[in-house]
C-alpha cells in the first residue's frame, strides 16, 4: 500500500519554503510514497505546481496568509472536505505535512478534526517575531501551541528555531527533528558562463564591485535597509553597485528611497528571477537585511557560488554563516554595521574570495536531496510508531 503525503502550504510565492516543498512533492520516491500539494490560490509557482503536479495539485480556495475569521474558517471547511474526499476515495494511508503558519494552524486543526493517521509540521521560521507587539506574538504562540497538541512530527530548519520551540513548550522534544532546507548545491557551484553579458543584461557596468540581495521585498525581508546600506557603501566604495531579485509590497517604497537618495543608477531592482546562481555568479558579495527567519535559504546557496556574506544573525543564519570565515553578521537594523562590513569586503578581494572559497567547503549539509531523504526517513518513523507501516 503506498502512502499518500498531502503537503499544504499557504502560498506558493517564489522563496525557499515554497520552492523546496515542491521538490520534496517531486522528488519523493513514487515506489513508497503518493505526493499531492495543495496551496492557497496565486502565487508566482502556481502555475508550475499545476504543470509539474497535475491532478496532484489543488488550490484551497479561501487560503490566505492575512488574518481574516471569515476566510479562515471558509478555508477551514475546505481542508476538512478535501481530507475527508482523500480518505474516502484514495484507500491509501495519508500523512499530512503543513508549512508556514497560516497552512500549518489550519491544516493541522482540519487534519485532527478529520482523523488524519500522521500529521507533520515543517517551520521554515515562525509566523511570530520579536517585531510584532506582545499581544500579537503571544496570541500567535499560544496558536502554535495549541496546533503543535494535534501534531506528531516537527521538523526545523534551524537548531535555532528548534531551541525556541522547546522553550516555548511547543510540542515535546522527542517529537522534534532537525532538517535542513536543502538547496541543490551543484546548481548553485561556479560553472563557466558569460560574466560580462549577464553584467550588461542588469544594467551594472562590467568591472563594478556588484553586492546582490535575493528576497522577497516584504517588510520580514527590511528591504528598505538594503537601500540604506547600499547608500552608504556608494559613498565609500566608488565603484560598487547593487541588484535586488525578488519583488513584493514593499517595492514602490524602495523605487521611492532609491530616487530620493541619487541611487537609480546603481541599485537596480530586477524583479522575481529564475536566474539566481548565474545573478550569484556575476556578483562579488550577498547581502541580506532580513528581520527574522528560519535560517535563510539565500545564505547556502551564496556559499555554494563562492560568496561572501554580510546579513543579520536572525534565528538560524550563525549555523550557516561563521563569522570571519565565510561571511559577517550584524544584528537587524544595524544598517552602519552592515555597511561598514560590505565596504571593507568590497576593498579587500583575497578576504572576500578566500572567504567565498571557505563557504563553499562548509554547504554539504544543506544537499536537498539529503533533505529529502531525511523527510522519507521521517515518514517512515512515524508510521512504524503508530504500526501503519512494517
Amino acid at each position: 500500500m503506498k502512502i499518500k503525503v498531502i503537503h499544504i502550504i499557504t502560498r506558493l510565492e517564489l522563496g525557499g519554503a515554497q520552492q523546496n516543498t515542491m521538490f520534496t512533492a517531486k522528488n519523493l520516491d513514487r515506489e513508497i510514497f503518493h505526493p499531492v500539494l495543495w496551496s492557497g490560490p496565486g502565487g508566482i509557482l502556481t502555475e508550475e505546481a499545476s504543470r509539474g503536479l497535475k491532478q496532484d495539485y489543488q488550490t484551497v480556495p479561501h487560503l490566505f496568509r492575512e488574518v481574516n475569521p471569515k476566510n479562515d474558517l471558509l478555508a477551514l471547511l475546505e481542508l476538512r472536505k478535501m481530507l475527508r474526499r482523500e480518505k474516502s476515495q484514495s484507500g491509501e494511508v495519508i500523512i499530512v505535512h503543513t508549512h508556514s503558519s497560516k497552512a500549518g494552524i489550519l491544516g493541522r486543526i482540519a487534519s485532527w478534526l478529520e482523523s488524519a493517521p500522521v500529521v507533520i509540521h515543517s517551520y521554515h521560521g515562525f509566523g511570530f517575531n520579536d517585531f510584532q507587539p506582545f499581544p500579537v506574538r503571544r496570541a500567535y504562540v499560544l496558536a502554535e501551541k495549541i496546533a503543535g497538541s494535534m501534531t506528531d512530527g516537527f521538523i526545523f530548519v534551524s537548531r535555532a528555531n528548534l531551541e525556541k520551540a522547546r522553550a516555548l513548550k511547543i510540542g515535546r522534544p522527542e517529537q522534534y527533528r532537525l532538517i535542513r532546507s536543502g538547496i541543490d548545491i551543484s546548481e548553485f557551484k561556479r560553472k563557466a558562463f558569460d560574466r560580462a553579458g549577464k553584467r550588461a543584461e542588469m544594467g551594472v557596468p562590467e568591472h563594478c564591485k556588484l553586492v546582490c540581495m535575493v528576497a522577497c521585498f516584504k517588510p520580514q525581508k527590511s528591504p528598505l535597509d538594503f537601500v540604506r546600506v547600499a547608500g552608504r557603501v556608494a559613498r565609500e566604495v566608488p565603484e560598487a553597485y547593487f541588484v535586488a531579485a525578488g519583488d513584493g509590497e514593499l517595492r514602490p517604497e524602495m523605487e521611492s528611497a532609491i530616487a530620493e537618495a541619487g541611487l537609480s543608477e546603481r541599485v537596480k531592482l530586477l524583479g522575481w528571477r529564475r536566474d539566481i546562481p548565474e545573478i550569484m555568479w556575476a556578483s562579488d558579495l550577498l547581502l541580506l537585511t532580513s528581520l527574522w527567519e528560519g535560517l535563510p535559504r539565500v545564505y547556502p546557496q551564496a556559499m555554494a557560488a563562492q560568496l561572501a556574506i554580510v546579513g543579520t544573525r536572525v534565528d538560524g543564519g550563525a549555523e550557516a554563516v561563521r563569522e570571519g570565515e565565510n561571511g559577517c553578521l550584524l544584528m537587524p537594523r544595524d544598517v552602519e554595521g552592515m555597511a561598514a562590513r560590505a565596504a571593507e569586503l568590497l576593498k579587500d578581494d583575497a578576504r572576500r574570495q578566500s572567504m567565498g572559497k571557505r563557504g563553499s567547503e562548509l554547504v554539504q549539509e544543506w544537499d536537498i536531496h539529503k533533505m529529502v531523504a531525511d523527510q522519507e526517513e521521517l515518514y517512515r518513523g512515524l508510521l512504524k510508531e503508530k504500526k501503519l507501516w512494517n
